[in-house]
């Protein structure tokens, strides 16, 4: 990697308690600049704001780079394209707060979306999400709580020597983006495991609320499509890291 920067972003917003700890974390030995949206915009993928005008404000100390009223892979557009007097040389995502594994969180995650979107615009990512397998809504609660840092500080540690391994082996220049899903008590000793991207579904993601509206509410179930062996979903619900290199355009079959 060059002496350039890193863009971080995440769809959890400048709110995100994961936010700080991996700037820091990832400030040890990479410029790191932040391009996030201010508000939560989770299960975005890599939709970009098409209608209206997107406002940018500078962050404020430690954080050094600009929070955005857009997706975040409008973020990574504005990111690459104009907040900076140079392109970054990668686009780091996270920490999520929650999993984004199998294939039908991928596609739904503006996490991963982020790092998509830097692909279309010609620069290596790396997305990382950490969560639960058991009670989502209990852990959700006391992952966002303030007595939460210290799993953010630890994960933040482990996320940048993944980073770090990921980079010195090559697997960054040769995967279009790499997907890294982390149990929430991950530390250095966890066991690494380079995956396949599970082929899963999901139900419905909405409930009536009333006459002809309709809000949000998905309990967090999957379905696989396919065996799981081998996959992200499969090392998740054994407790270990999972390492993805995505392939977003394979070449077809001879």
């Amino acid at each position: 990697m060059s002496s350039g920067w890193i863009l971080l972003t995440n769809d959890d917003g400048v709110g995100s308690p994961a936010l700080r700890p991996f700037a820091a974390s990832l400030s040890e030995h990479h410029r790191v600049r932040t391009v996030v949206p201010d508000r939560e915009r989770s299960w975005s993928g890599k939709a970009l704001s098409r209608f209206g005008a997107l406002s940018v404000e500078d962050l404020t100390s430690p954080l050094e780079g600009w929070a955005h009223t857009g997706l975040p892979a409008d973020g990574v557009q504005l990111g690459v394209q104009h907040l900076a007097d140079d392109a970054p040389d990668l686009v780091v995502s996270g920490i999520n707060i929650g999993h984004n594994h199998g294939a039908a969180y991928v596609w739904s995650s503006g996490t991963v979306g982020a790092v998509i979107e830097g692909w279309a615009l010609g620069v290596p990512g790396v997305a990382f999400s950490t969560g639960t397998m058991t009670d989502w809504p209990t852990w959700r609660e006391a992952a966002m709580a303030p007595g939460s840092a210290d799993m953010w500080e630890r994960l933040a540690s482990v996320c940048l020597d993944i980073l770090s391994d990921l980079l010195a082996d090559g697997t960054v220049d040769g995967a279009d983006v790499v997907n890294v899903n982390l149990p929430h008590d991950a530390d250095a000793s966890t066991e690494r495991r380079r995956t396949t991207l599970a082929a899963t579904g999901y139900g419905g993601v909405f409930r009536p609320e009333g006459g002809r509206r309709f809000v949000h509410d998905f309990d967090g179930s999957l379905f696989a499509r396919r065996d799981l062996s081998g996959t992200d979903v499969e090392a998740a619900r054994d407790g270990v890291i999972s390492i993805t290199a995505l392939n977003l355009a394979p070449n077809p079959v001879a």
